[in-house]
């Protein structure tokens, strides 16, 4: 059985989202999930404010993470709940959780544990910037912002599946 007691569909730790007032301006946590019951989670750095990753939770994932102080998602690719930094160490401590006013979307402060929070092995998911401009007929060209990986993946993954889908 889950650690996660459940009433009906909807976790008991989450309050039931009556009124928009109540959403916007109460104190309870209300949030919103989508059709896929999932909502983004934007993560960064406690200290660097650095966007580290954009990821998703389901309940599961939202309940682990306040009840650990780790934080943990949902892997659509992998179809689990996914305890960030279990198989690389990159574990990311939670410093802070905010909801954001329609409580249907996440921040994460965290700080990671090691040095990198990307399983390519820069430091963060975000190392391409796209260019602003006029558009050519041809495809864009990314801007690599991390010009050198901070870990080997396969040393620290082994030969483990890529997560990322096609």
């Amino acid at each position: 059985m889950s650690r996660i007691d459940r009433g009906g569909d909807r976790p008991k730790q989450f309050a039931p989202r009556r009124t928009i007032e109540g959403v916007e301006e109460g104190l309870l946590l209300a949030p919103k999930f989508n059709a896929e019951g999932l909502v983004p989670v934007v993560t960064t750095g406690a200290s660097s404010g650095e966007v580290l990753m954009m990821g998703v939770m389901n309940a599961d994932a939202l309940l682990q993470t306040i009840e650990t102080g780790e934080a943990h998602y949902w892997s659509r690719s992998r179809q689990c709940l996914w305890h960030k930094g279990a198989k690389s160490g990159l574990v990311q401590k939670v410093m802070q959780i905010r909801v954001d006013d329609d409580q249907d979307a996440i921040w994460l402060r965290v700080e990671v544990a090691g040095i990198a929070s990307c399983h390519v092995g820069y430091r963060s998911c975000f190392y391409r910037s796209i260019p602003v401009g006029p558009l050519g007929e041809t495809p864009i060209i990314l801007t690599l912002e991390e010009t050198a990986k901070v870990f080997d993946p396969v040393a620290v993954y082994g030969h483990a599946p890529n997560p990322t889908q096609l």
